[in-house]
Formats: structure tokens, C-alpha cells, sequence
């Protein structure tokens, strides 16, 4: 039985960029793109529309900013298995931990190969975080760190074992269930178990709101 292809919304307020990302999705057995929007309201309506597995979406559009229309998608009841990969040319900016808070599940910069974008695509609609190597320990250390002592602290990490809070830190440090289970000599079941307690139990809509609360909460530090 032929597995179902995933479902692709192309959110860019540039014609030419949109146009692109399409074609490439497109020529993919296993993915293609149900929509494109011009703004970040279209985003949103589209993502209600269609229900795509993925969304792509530019951080700076028209009329509704990519993550503004993230937090919408994120929070609006149905659309809870959506996934926003952000996509920005904009890899010192702040908004990058701005889009995470919102609810987007990845982080890709657009001066990444095809293939790039391609395995990003995958990985996020498998519910796995991306986050650009770039991007990832300057970004989301330097304005976590910033907020983590005015924010959540010991009493947001009360609810999880000891083993718990060993997964949810290496996670914070970018590992997959694979090398968590390698780390801790543990199954990669076990593993995966331990890190989906972590997120029922937090709150976290995914694996990249995790890497979030790892660094607010201390486990990580920058």
C-alpha cells in the first residue's frame, strides 16, 4: 500500500521564491503542495482550508507576519497536527526564538540546497524539530538565555523524573531519540517514550518547544 504523500503549504510573499519551492516539492513522490500564500493571512485560511502536514513559512510577509500566523495555526483547534517549518534569509534575528515560542516546529534558512529543504520537509512532518545548525546554538541559547530567570525554573521541571529531565536535556542539545538511547544506554523505544512524557507533561507542542525549555529552564546552558 502506498503511503500517503505529505501535504505542503507554501506560505512567501515573493511570487518567484513560492513559485520555486513549489516546483521542487513537486517533482517528489512523496510530497506534494496543496496551496500558496501571498501573506500570512492567507497562510492562515489556507491552513484551515487544506490542513497540510507542513507549512513553509517567510518570517517577513504583508499583512500578517509568518510568526503571528504561526501562533494562529498552532493554536487554533484541528489544525494541532499542522507543522511550521519557518523558512528567512535572516539568521541573526531575533525572531527566530520568537517563531519557536509561536509554535513553529523548525528553523530553515533559504540559502539551503534543495536537498536541504527537502529533508527538512520530511523530518518535520515526521514530528521531529529542524533547526539549521547555524542557527541553533547562537540563536536559541542567546535569547533563551535572556529570559531564563525571570521565566520557568525548577517548579516547570517538578512534574518529570530524574530520567526525564536527563532526556529533555539532550534534546536541549540537539540529540535524537537514537543518540539519547546511545547517551543513556537505553532502547531508542524507551527513549522516544521518555521523550513524549516529557512533552505531554510540559505542555510542548513538539520537539522543538522542547530545545526551548531546556535552555529556560537551565537544563542547557548557552
Amino acid at each position: 500500500m502506498t503511503a500517503p504523500k505529505i501535504r505542503v503549504l507554501v506560505a512567501d510573499d515573493q511570487v518567484l521564491v513560492r513559485t520555486g519551492f513549489t516546483m521542487l516539492l513537486d517533482l517528489e513522490d512523496d510530497i506534494t503542495v496543496v496551496g500558496e500564500a501571498a501573506t500570512g493571512a492567507e497562510a492562515v485560511e489556507l491552513a484551515r482550508a487544506h490542513r497540510p502536514d507542513v507549512v513553509l513559512m517567510d518570517i517577513r510577509m504583508p499583512v500578517l507576519d509568518g510568526i503571528k500566523a504561526t501562533a494562529q495555526i498552532a493554536g487554533m483547534r484541528g489544525l494541532e497536527r499542522v507543522k511550521v517549518l519557518i523558512l528567512t534569509t535572516y539568521d541573526t534575528d531575533e525572531y527566530v526564538f520568537e517563531a519557536l515560542a509561536a509554535g513553529a516546529s523548525g528553523f530553515l534558512l533559504k540559502d539551503s540546497g534543495p536537498a536541504e529543504l527537502l529533508h527538512a520537509v520530511r523530518v518535520v512532518a515526521a514530528g521531529e524539530a529542524l533547526l539549521a545548525p547555524r542557527i541553533t546554538r547562537r540563536l536559541i541559547a542567546q535569547f533563551t538565555a535572556a529570559r531564563t530567570a525571570q521565566n520557568i525554573a525548577d517548579e516547570r521541571l517538578a512534574v518529570l523524573t530524574q530520567r526525564e529531565r536527563e532526556v529533555l536535556a539532550l534534546v536541549g542539545q540537539g540529540m535524537s531519540n537514537e543518540e539519547i538511547a546511545r547517551e543513556l544506554t537505553l532502547s531508542p523505544a524507551t527513549a522516544r517514550t521518555h521523550v513524549s512524557r516529557a512533552m505531554v507533561k510540559l505542555g510542548a507542542r513538539d520537539r522543538a518547544q522542547l530545545v526551548v525549555l531546556a535552555y529556560q529552564t537551565g537544563l542547557v546552558r548557552p
